[in-house]
């Protein structure tokens, strides 16, 4: 008895049902509640600016950073002196919340403005984080009042960045989970038009979206991995789902055959299965490839997302199959599949759609090719990397006061470069970066040698350029490792600050002996723009060569992998371009962010293999008995409803990206989503049949599929009643594609 038989029989799938049941309840129970690290370093760890940060770790107070109070009025006016006395008050409402006190305001050049520091204990949770930052401002609305007039108070800085992302996404996991059961409810509801059919996938499919969170929080938090929680569900809801529309359609088909539904069911789980584990398998191993990825998210969300993808392939062909066999063919209630149910059902627009193409391969080829090519021109005039203010989909104080900061002040001035070098050469990398025009050093901050407690007070800042929103100031020792903050003259995040990071750098590298590295949150922008592009590099070929390996295994042929995967990555590119295209133009996002590209990259070439991979595999198999056009269009009529109930759903589950706050994740489920509908109503549906009718049995070389692959192509074909309903004449079958 094959594992398909057992699975289905009556004892054996009771028993895997409830096996499998207390199985997954047992790793629920012991693994509930492991979460991964909340920190997502955005620079490879080996990058300088990492080196930097490993270095202030080891300074006194280095858990302590400057949360930045900006203060304006509102009609644009100067600061006047009861302004100024007033912001004097904010001090006696943020030290017994910080510990420590507030600054004395730092009025602008213009005097428009004024800036006070609050230092703060920070820690990698943004969530504890939070709380701190919301007492903060609180407190400041309590003491100012509502009498203050025109005079408004703006919290930002680091730490209130990240209690803002906190905040933001407060609830939002939930959201996105309790949307996405929605929209895979819904289009599962729709698709088998049953009250009860959808349940059963949606059970299993949730059941495996739990384990994978469990699994790969546990993974994470044992081996330090960070990685978006959001984006795993996503993934194991989506592929999850779609391995259950093809086995259930499967199942379906073979119900309309068969009087036994467990042989039905035995049947359609060897057939699918192939076709399940191989796209399954070649997602798995592209995710495995950022394994490579210099980017710590990046590593640890293809880590977290493979373990998932893993658990939904487990899950739903062991327990979906034996659901099935338990409930019966009732379970399709009130349209129940029965044996010769399916012989008169009329032609479906796939049969129709795949005959036109297998008359005019051509002409559709030109015609598909020409509107790739159209969307790819969309990547013309794209940016990568957002800004830390463009980050965000909805308004935030950090924000704002940020941009309040950036026009009052140095433009650098809340992201100061920070420059580590040993107390003896102070002097000597001081000078060399006065030599670079456009970046004024502050003084000197910190020491690697433990202080006195009373000598960790922040620094009372003197001027706009003693402020230094991420450091503290510690006396120590002449000897130890010294911070020199650095504040440009370049806006945050644009090319000229990327540049002036370069010039400090090539200037304070070239002091003998000291050294000196730069980091801070600028020269971390640069170490991940470096980083990204070196993983684009470097994963993206990986994602394609293992592609190709898992088509050349599955297909058996030369010809068909190659083309199908170029069909697949020009899909990809099309797409990446299409969305940025609508992102500059109907949301707004002046670029896409740097992780976008190479995700959506290897979302949508692995996914896309997918789609290739149930219809190929299909047309394979029916072109071994009538021949290779013959076979596709058979394979487009029976698998067109289920390939585009899998493409919408996909697209949909990712969508729901969007109802999370983050531009980044907006954007992912943007392309991504557009990428899926691209590949499910044009390259599978027209383009790869149009490929396969103008090659014919020539996409299989060297080896033909089966025996009755070269004489099907020899000799004429009856055709299926569906197919030649669809307008296609026998001798144009059975002759297709033989040259």
């Amino acid at each position: 008895m094959n594992l398909s038989t057992r699975l289905s029989s009556r004892v054996g799938a009771w028993l895997v049902l409830v096996v499998g049941l207390l199985l997954a309840v047992g790793i629920l129970g012991t693994l509930r509640g492991s979460t991964p690290p909340a920190a997502n370093r955005a620079a490879p760890s080996t990058s300088e600016s990492a080196r930097v940060d490993t270095q202030l770790a080891a300074l006194p107070g280095h858990d302590v950073q400057n949360v930045l109070l900006v203060a304006t009025r509102t009609d644009g006016q100067a600061l006047s002196t009861a302004d100024l006395g007033e912001l004097g008050r904010l001090s006696a409402t943020t030290t017994p919340i910080s510990g420590h006190p507030v600054t004395e305001p730092v009025p602008s050049s213009d005097k428009r403005a004024a800036i006070l520091q609050v230092p703060v204990r920070v820690s990698a949770d943004n969530t504890e984080n939070a709380t701190t930052i919301t007492a903060i401002r609180d407190g400041i609305r309590d003491t100012l009042g509502p009498g203050r007039g025109a005079l408004q108070v703006q919290v930002t800085g680091g730490p209130a960045f990240g209690a803002d992302v906190a905040k933001a996404f407060d609830g939002a996991n939930i959201t996105l989970l309790l949307t996405t059961v929605g929209i895979v409810a819904l289009l599962l509801l729709l698709t088998y038009r049953s009250p009860i059919l959808w349940l059963v996938p949606l059970a299993v499919v949730g059941l495996a979206d739990q384990l994978a969170a469990a699994v790969t929080g546990a993974v994470g938090h044992a081996v330090d991995l960070s990685f978006d929680t959001g984006i795993i569900s996503v993934l194991v809801f989506g592929a999850g789902t779609n391995y259950a529309l093809l086995l259930i359609s499967r199942y379906r088909e073979e119900l309309g055959r068969r009087p036994d539904h467990r042989d039905a069911l035995a049947h359609a789980w060897r057939a699918t299965m192939p076709a399940i584990v191989a796209s399954n398998l070649t997602v798995v191993l592209a995710l495995g490839s950022l394994v490579l990825a210099s980017i710590p998210g990046t590593r640890g969300l293809g880590v977290a997302a493979a373990i998932g993808l893993l658990l939904a392939l487990a899950t739903v062909l062991t327990l979906l199959p034996t659901a099935l066999a338990v409930c019966g063919r009732r379970l399709f209630w009130p349209f129940i599949p029965r044996p010769g149910s399916t012989s008169t059902r009329r032609p479906s627009i796939w049969g129709v759609t795949a005959a036109v193409v297998d008359r005019r391969p051509v002409p559709v080829i030109a015609a598909t090719l020409a509107l790739l090519g159209v969307l790819a021109t969309g990547l013309v005039g794209t940016s990568v990397g957002l800004t830390q203010t463009d980050r965000f989909r909805s308004a935030t104080e950090s924000a704002a006061g940020l941009e309040t900061l950036a026009a009052h002040f140095p433009a650098g001035l809340a992201q100061p470069l920070l420059v580590t070098t040993s107390t003896a050469h102070i002097p000597a990398v001081a000078a060399a970066i006065r030599t670079v025009p456009g970046a004024t050093l502050a003084p000197a901050r910190g020491t690697t040698r433990p202080a006195p407690p009373e000598q960790t007070e922040p620094a009372q800042p003197t001027g706009a350029t003693d402020l230094n929103p991420d450091t503290t100031q510690t006396a120590g020792s002449d000897s130890g490792t010294a911070v020199l903050p650095v504040i440009l003259e370049a806006d945050p995040g644009s090319a000229e600050a990327r540049e002036l990071v370069e010039q400090v750098r090539a200037a304070v590298h070239a002091v003998p002996g000291a050294d000196a590295l730069v980091g801070g949150a600028q020269a971390t922008d640069l170490d991940a723009r470096t980083g990204q592009a070196r993983d684009l590099r470097l994963v993206v070929p990986l994602v394609l060569a293992v592609s190709l390996v898992v088509l050349l295994v599955l297909l058996r042929s030369l010809v068909a992998p190659v083309l199908l995967l170029s069909v697949n990555a020009l899909s990809a590119v099309a797409t990446i371009g299409a969305g940025s295209w609508l992102g500059r133009h109907l949301f707004g996002w002046p670029a896409l962010d740097l992780q976008v590209p190479l995700l959506a990259f290897l979302f949508l070439v692995a996914l896309g293999i997918d789609y290739t991979i149930f219809l190929v595999h299909r047309a394979r198999s029916e072109a071994a008995t009538t021949g290779t056009r013959t076979g596709m269009v058979t394979a487009v009529t029976q698998t067109g409803a289920v390939i585009t109930s899998a493409g919408i759903v996909l697209a949909a589950v990712f969508a729901a990206l969007g109802v999370l706050p983050l531009v980044t994740l907006g954007q992912l489920g943007l392309i991504v989503g557009l990428g899926v509908l691209l590949d499910t109503f044009v390259v599978r549906t027209l383009l790869v049949p149009a490929v396969f009718a103008a090659l014919g049995e020539r996409i299989w070389w060297p080896r033909h599929p089966g025996a009755g692959g070269r004489a099907a192509a020899a000799r004429p074909v009856t055709p299926p009643a569906h197919v030649a309903a669809a307008g296609h004449r026998p001798e144009q079958l059975g002759s297709a594609g033989h040259h």
